[in-house]
């Protein structure tokens, strides 16, 4: 049998190549593994578990992350080692503390779009820079792209003619095609030939880029976009939080669920689409948005009255 170390290695390679990028697991698993031949025991256990994730230097809003790797780990270990005993699912409960999206209404977002064309245009600005973030920000609220999957596109991902992007290696090293509107296409055009005039060179194949035609750095968009919502009313000055770019990505979803709902589509039989769409990994993570809106379960509550009334 082998031993733990490689035991773990081998776990992390297995769930690499299934897509997980396991960052964070192959940080803290290494010093779990410690934690035990330190205590001379080769065999996983709850009650060294429990210990490990509970050390006097870890936050208690750590356990449960802490407890849900070396479960993971367990699970996989006792495959080959018969002693292995796996942290059942409920050991060091975690709450979610997931922030409640904010909907964007269409006058909101027409006012953000329209803030980002009157963005200043003088160095170190550039007379590109509004129409970058005009475009990146009407992009993300009608295709629910993540931020990170809109500043990765590339030239050769955008297919006009066809309609198409190609989002390329995106969470969990999935890839997809999510097809656009017309609008949108007219949208990209008119961007990717200001693009061409200003620099009148080649530049990085990126779409979206700053002043020296380098990929747009996420810090400068969020901190692009918070002053854009200061400026129409979204956020106070100097506030903290308020409305998010994830938020376009929650908008999409909810909109499209809400019209299923309104032309009398079956959401969660079509889940799956917008599932994929989005690139989510599996139906539970795209279900959400479809348990969280009360104009959703409104639409809900309302067909299932039909259905009733029709049956009585």
């Amino acid at each position: 049998m082998n031993t733990l170390q490689e035991a773990l290695h081998e776990y992390l390679e297995l769930r690499r190549g299934l897509g997980f990028k396991m960052h964070e697991a192959a940080m803290l698993l290494p010093r779990f593994i410690q934690f035990l031949d330190e205590r001379q025991v080769g065999h996983i256990t709850i009650r060294l578990a429990l210990e490990w994730a509970q050390a006097p230097s870890v936050q208690p809003a750590e356990w449960a992350r802490r407890m849900c790797f070396v479960r993971g780990f367990a699970r996989y270990r006792s495959a080959t080692d018969s002693l292995t005993e796996v942290p059942p699912i409920g050991l060091l409960p975690y709450r979610s503390n997931r922030a409640r999206p904010y909907l964007y209404t269409d006058e909101e977002l027409r006012r953000l779009l329209d803030a980002a064309l009157k963005l200043p245009t003088v160095w170190p600005s550039t007379p590109l820079r509004p129409w970058v973030f005009h475009c990146l920000l009407g992009l993300l609220s009608v295709t629910g792209l993540r931020i990170s999957e809109a500043l990765d596109l590339k030239l050769g991902d955008i297919d006009l003619d066809q309609a198409i992007l190609t989002i390329r290696a995106a969470k969990f090293g999935r890839s997809r095609l999510v097809p656009i509107h017309p609008s949108t296409c007219a949208v990209l055009t008119e961007y990717l030939l200001r693009r061409e005039q200003f620099f009148c060179r080649p530049v990085s194949l990126f779409v979206f880029v700053n002043r020296y035609g380098n990929r747009l750095d996420v810090g400068h968009v969020h901190r692009t976009f918070y002053a854009l919502s200061r400026c129409v009313g979204l956020r106070a000055p100097g506030a903290s939080s308020g409305p998010r770019l994830h938020d376009f990505r929650h908008r999409f979803a909810v909109r499209v669920l809400t019209d299923w709902y309104k032309s009398d589509e079956d959401p969660e039989r079509r889940l799956p689409v917008l599932s994929t769409y989005l690139g989510h990994v599996c139906v539970a993570s795209t279900y959400w948005y479809l348990s969280s809106w009360p104009e959703l379960m409104a639409q809900a509550m309302t067909r299932l009255e039909r259905r009733w009334g029709q049956s009585s």
